[in-house]
């Protein structure tokens, strides 16, 4: 089959792989039909975070179509189609039962393969799936494929970041980076009733989508932050920062907008040493930090009701559409702002082609 390769920083490619094969009971392979490109990929991508095996099929966002069954798997069969998590779970273990899907005792990342130990990943036109029954969903009635994958991570991520915000109404919120993540949190804070949010970025398209979804934009590039939610607040600050880029400026920044007492919910992956603020200010300040993987399988089955309603524009945020076999140059438009469209919001679907699976052992 092919797929998109990791072969060091900065080098993805499009290539021939052996196609995947059943190695558990509980095991589907599903041949993929959509998938996408998600920042954290470029964490790899540039070697951010390293480890990851040269040869390993990246990406963790995709949904397909059931091909092969492990004689254990007992909710899914040949031909369902489904959408998954960016991470695999039992369904059944003290963290799946409290609904932290993602801290799973025998939790996978999907595109993550150290030492030859882990799981290739769904940019691929076919991928193995361990624990099939539990962490994979069938699509439901009214959702589309491309909301099939955003639910399996970012619209789940951006909910569970307003989640974690204490949304009340009436209260001041404020979204740092109004990337796909930020923008799934603005939407998320108005399901969850805020009626003030501010999103902060520096890129007019960002912007111009946040005030699409119903949030108050501020240009950095412009304004200064700090004074406008001061202003908006009587000088006390927000009541929670929703945190969607990951670096300790963005952490910083987080900290000095919300107010005493207030809540910072951060799901950008920081790959920093040390956080931006020390034990004292935050002792100072009285606040609550929130940071960690969003329990996507868990969530996506609470906000299934929330697509199939249609409120919300989730795929508007989409801006390109390609083929799996160019994936390389979409690795390169992502990581380099090369912006073939007016958008910064990247969200690149890829389409696979038709290849049929040349071999799967029962």
């Amino acid at each position: 089959m092919n797929a998109l390769t990791f072969h060091g920083k900065e080098t993805i490619r499009f290539e021939k792989v052996a196609d995947p094969e059943l190695t558990a009971d509980t095991d589907v392979i599903a041949k993929v039909k959509i998938c996408a490109l998600c920042g954290s990929d470029l964490h790899v991508y540039h070697e951010h975070e390293k480890g990851l095996d040269h040869g390993t099929a990246m990406g963790h966002e995709f949904a397909g179509e059931v091909v092969a069954v492990g004689k254990g798997v007992k909710s899914l069969r040949s031909g369902d189609v489904v959408m998954s998590p960016f991470t695999t779970s039992c369904g059944k273990c003290f963290y799946c039962t409290l609904g932290l899907t993602a801290r799973c005792v025998q939790s996978q990342l999907f595109g993550w393969r150290e030492n030859n130990q882990g799981l290739h990943g769904g940019q691929a036109e076919y991928v193995r799936v361990p624990l099939a029954d539990s962490s994979l969903m069938k699509l439901p009635e009214g959702v589309s494929l491309e909301e099939g994958i955003l639910l399996g991570d970012i619209l789940s991520t951006g909910f569970f970041c307003a989640r974690q915000a204490e949304i009340k109404p009436g209260g001041t919120y404020v979204v740092i980076g109004c990337g796909p993540v930020g923008l799934m949190a603005i939407l998320g804070a108005r399901f969850y009733g805020a009626e003030k949010i501010y999103a902060l970025d520096a890129l007019p398209d960002r912007l111009a989508k946040a005030k699409d979804f119903g949030a108050l934009p501020i240009d950095s590039a412009k304004q200064n932050s700090l004074e406008v939610i001061q202003e908006a607040t009587e000088g006390r600050g927000a009541d929670a920062a929703l945190e969607a880029v990951g670096n300790s400026a963005t952490n910083r920044l987080a900290y000095q907008l919300i107010r005493p007492g207030g809540i910072i919910s951060a799901v950008g992956v920081c790959t920093d040493a040390n956080l931006p603020f020390s034990p004292a200010d935050a002792y100072n300040k009285n606040i609550t930090y929130k940071v960690g993987r969003c329990p996507a399988r868990a969530m996506m089955e609470q906000l299934v009701p929330v697509v199939q309603e249609k409120k919300f524009d989730f795929t508007s945020i989409v801006t390109h559409r390609m083929a799996l076999s160019k994936g390389v140059s979409a690795y390169d438009m992502f990581a380099n702002k090369k912006r073939q469209l007016p958008k910064s919001n990247f969200e690149c679907v890829v389409k696979t082609c038709s290849a049929k699976l040349q071999k799967i052992l029962p």
